[in-house]
């Protein structure tokens, strides 16, 4: 028997305010491949879920409402959308590292559409991406985003203003953590692009009389995926096993 029906219903949306907001931004949950009704079930289902157990620490801090409310509104989203916004970027920075790749290795075709988004990516950071994603649902990354958005409420509790200046921190941390690591997956192809353009270079003052740039594009493109293939594996996993690493904070 539920004692206080309003206050049960008030912690149960509360609850919702930053599990929605997170599942808005987290990757994956957040395509634009996956219908809006269905994200919405699932934020309901997972805050439903998590009631009982947020349930004792919640309720006391939902004390009233009008002004209040408002208040305690705009915190969880703001909360929620920071939880997000970590590993969005930690998938957006191999979409990046991707996209170095290809350029890296001549493969800059024409954009297609994205596997995950309504945005255009190139054929080979498609690849990457949604095989760096399917990595991350395959280790339950969502399982330890809930987990942290649980342990949350114990940092950030309900009903206090966020701290802003700590979350743009983290969120700039995420960014500088997730660039150099992205640098480092896709240091190989740079390097090797790099070192093949100098010497390419070097040959056509050697002999300007003969278009190098133009016969020299397969053996470029050639020698990136040679290098694709022995070490993408590695490149994937390295991703998803720093992923905890990025965001423990």
């Amino acid at each position: 028997m539920i004692a206080d029906p309003q206050g049960t219903v008030l912690v149960l949306f509360a609850i919702f305010c930053r599990i929605g907001a997170c599942i808005m931004t987290l990757p994956g949950f957040s395509s634009a491949r996956i219908s809006m009704n269905i994200r919405l079930l699932l934020a309901v289902a997972i805050s439903i879920s998590l009631t009982p157990l947020l349930f004792d620490t919640v309720y006391p801090r939902i004390s009233g409402t009008g002004a209040s409310m408002i208040a305690v509104i705009v915190a969880e989203v703001l909360i929620g959308m920071m939880y997000g916004l970590v590993p969005r970027f930690f998938v957006l920075g191999l979409q990046f590292a991707g996209t170095s790749m290809s350029m890296a290795i001549g493969l800059s075709s024409p954009g297609s559409g994205d596997v995950l988004e309504d945005t255009s990516e190139t054929a080979l950071t498609n690849m990457i991406s949604f095989a760096g994603l399917l990595i991350l649902f395959m280790l339950d990354f969502h399982h330890v985003v809930f987990r942290a958005l649980a342990e949350s409420y114990s940092v950030m509790p309900i009903g206090d203003l966020p701290d802003t200046q700590k979350m743009l921190i983290t969120l700039t941390d995420t960014l500088s953590a997730t660039f150099i690591l992205m640098l480092r997956l896709a240091s190989p192809f740079l390097i090797f692009g790099l070192m093949f353009n100098v010497g390419v270079g070097l040959v056509n003052k050697l002999a300007p009389q003969i278009p190098i740039f133009y016969i020299s594009t397969p053996y470029l493109l050639m020698g990136g995926l040679v290098l694709l293939y022995f070490s993408i594996s590695a490149m994937v996993m390295q991703f998803a096993r720093y992923f905890p690493m990025i965001f423990d904070f």
